[in-house]
């Protein structure tokens, strides 16, 4: 008799993302200084298992439900946010890939801790060529490109009614060409490189269209019954990416409250900041919007865990209410490392101490677009108006 294997649930999943965070964070200077994660957090996390969360069951994959994946990103952004983004950011191009046709995800899933990266911008063209398309194209922001496989990508295709329509493909790595030119202020870990596309061959099989995939219209039949797979892509990205800044408010209230009893307020009779009442009305404020952060980042994962559950369609209410919780959580996560951050002051400024870092890797998250508070608020609005969405990604 074949012995059944045994899934790590979340607490285990935690548990193991908890135990890296003194590995991130000794390893967050080097990352910085090279804009990329090293191969020692790699093989971390692959050791723990990080990488099968979202792959199916059926080729050693965890299917780990939305509230464990904010959990484990909150985790390991406490240690360093670049390593939570690219963890995160993989998640979802790795779930993505399970919405092809199963032989597609036998090619893919065949390599052990397959690393997927990708983006939802189409910027590139596909045009047909015997069995397929050949893409040509560039695509900014792809997180962890330098240590992935594949690449999910969109570009634009031609219809036979003379339009356009945008495509989703699957491309090796291999097959593209990375140019090196993530120099930023924030996330600077993430080696979020540009990847281009010239005269790249997709035949048909690896090509889904982005308009049916947006509707659910899944080319999987092994996946269709998994509470995984029953729900949208973008309430599914989502809920994937909002761990990361619920655990850089965390990070930054260890990193505060670690300098806090050794430090004084310069030019005030304070000599620990800890006695001073501005503080302690800070570290309130900052604690509760960061708990309001968690609030919101785990309501949108338990939608998306009942939802695939219990099959039940997604109304557009829903739809857009998950984009408005993942706004509603970055905008209380920034606010609580902002708070900290300024109270930390001008000593805060040297590379040595955290709470520089996680100020920057807060803004940059802050500032992309499926994440910004402002884009998905006023999307929210419009529904809560009675207009219709402006955006196909909901």
């Amino acid at each position: 008799m074949v012995e059944e294997r045994r899934v790590p649930q979340r607490e285990e999943l935690v548990r193991r993302a908890s135990e890296l965070v003194p590995l991130l964070r000794e390893k967050a200077a080097w990352t910085e200084e090279n804009r990329r994660l090293p191969e020692e957090t790699i093989e971390a996390m692959a050791d723990a298992g990080l990488f099968r969360m979202r792959v199916p069951a059926r080729y050693g994959g965890y299917e780990s439900d939305a509230r464990t994946m904010v959990d484990v990103a909150a985790e390991l952004a406490r240690g360093d946010g670049s390593a939570a983004w690219v963890a995160s950011v993989w998640w979802i191009p790795t779930w993505m890939a399970g919405l092809f046709p199963d032989e597609v995800q036998d090619e893919v899933f065949s390599t052990p801790d397959v690393r997927v990266c990708g983006t939802l911008s189409p910027s590139a063209t596909a045009v047909p060529r015997g069995d397929g398309i050949v893409v040509n194209g560039r695509w900014g922001f792809i997180s962890g490109a330098l240590h992935s496989h594949w690449q999910e990508i969109i570009a634009m295709a031609a219809t036979p009614d003379g339009g356009q329509e945008p495509v989703m493909a699957l491309v090796p790595m291999e097959e593209l060409t990375v140019v090196d030119d993530w120099h930023t202020s924030g996330l600077r870990g993430t080696g979020s490189v540009t990847t281009v596309a010239e005269d790249v061959f997709v035949p048909k099989e690896r090509v889904l269209p982005l308009g049916a995939v947006l509707h659910e219209q899944y080319a999987s039949k092994q996946n269709a019954d998994s509470p995984m797979y029953r729900a949208p892509l973008l309430p599914v990205a989502s809920a994937t990416s909002v761990g990361a800044m619920v655990g850089l408010a965390k990070a930054a209230q260890e990193a505060f409250f670690q300098r806090m009893p050794e430090r004084g307020i310069t030019y005030t009779a304070y000599s620990s900041q800890r006695e001073a009442p501005i503080t302690h009305l800070q570290t309130a404020d900052a604690a509760l919007k960061a708990d309001e952060a968690q609030f919101h980042a785990r309501r949108l994962a338990a939608m998306v865990d009942e939802k695939g559950e219990s099959g039940e369609p997604w109304t557009l209410q829903e739809r857009v209410l998950a984009r408005a919780c993942l706004g509603a959580a970055g905008r209380r996560a920034k606010e609580a490392v902002n708070i900290l951050s300024s109270a930390s002051g001008g000593s805060s400024v040297y590379s040595t101490v955290p709470m520089q870092r996680i100020s920057r890797d807060i803004q940059a998250v802050s500032l992309h677009a499926l994440m910004h508070p402002d884009t998905n608020y006023e999307l929210y609005g419009r529904i809560l108006c009675g207009l219709e969405p402006n955006t196909l990604y909901i």
